[in-house]
């Protein structure tokens, strides 16, 4: 079986928000694959691993990864061994390069469990207040200012026609130049929820218009964060 592993989304103690029934198969499987081999092993390292480090294999798949290598990250499963997927923060598969090995899986008739643990997507919209039966998410958006500001603005439009909440992230050190776009390119009546550091002590989730964002905007730079808003009203 491939299993599914997700991952804390901080610094933050695994128990805390990772079922003791996930923890339990993570800690006795041989086999992973991951996005960086060296922080999963320190994560294994953290939640107590009942195997040495040393005899715990980690391929690497991430973005740089060859289309062609990735079946062969399935050997130990379809030799009979389970194998478990794990995510750098959250769940794997998800706004993450492991969706293709899941795909992969599916196509060689591996059974794949998921398993449970936190996703800053969905912890971001249920605390959001904004629609949660029509959303869509993005991943990133363009970085180019001209480009991410049309695509902002299509989406808003795209929220008012659909009634849909858009959500997307951005990698932390530019979230703070990230939402000072988004409060220039969206309407003053659109409602915008900013959740920043999910399940961390520094935690902070917050929805308001994007006026009321124009007179107090949070200090976002480097730390990680959800975008979503909704141009139909919370």
């Amino acid at each position: 079986m491939l299993y599914l592993l997700p991952s804390t989304l901080g610094d933050c103690s695994p128990e805390a928000v990772i079922p003791g029934a996930v923890l339990y198969r993570a800690r006795s499987l041989d086999d992973f694959i991951a996005e960086d081999p060296k922080s999963a092993r320190a994560f294994l390292k953290r939640i107590g691993t009942t195997r040495p480090l040393q005899g715990i294999r980690i391929a690497r798949l991430d973005h740089n990864t060859r289309a062609t290598e990735i079946a062969s990250f399935l050997e130990p499963v379809l030799a009979g061994r389970d194998a478990g997927l794990l995510s750098e923060a959250g769940l794997p598969a998800v706004a993450d390069p492991g969706a293709k090995l899941v795909r992969i899986a599916h196509e060689r008739g591996v059974r794949v469990v998921p398993l449970s643990g936190p996703s800053s997507i969905l912890l971001a919209l249920c605390a959001s207040g904004l629609e949660g039966q029509r959303f869509a998410f993005h991943g990133y958006l363009p970085v180019a200012e001209p480009e991410l500001i049309r695509a902002l603005k299509r989406l808003e439009r795209d929220s008012q026609r659909l009634g849909q909440t858009q959500i997307f992230i951005e990698t932390p050190y530019r979230n703070q130049r990230t939402l000072g776009v988004c409060l220039r390119a969206l309407a003053p009546d659109t409602w915008l929820c900013v959740a920043a550091d999910l399940t961390l002590s520094s935690e902070s989730v917050r929805t308001r218009t994007v006026a009321e964002w124009r007179k107090d905007a949070p200090a976002l730079r480097g730390r990680p964060a959800v975008f979503l808003f909704s141009a139909g009203g919370p």
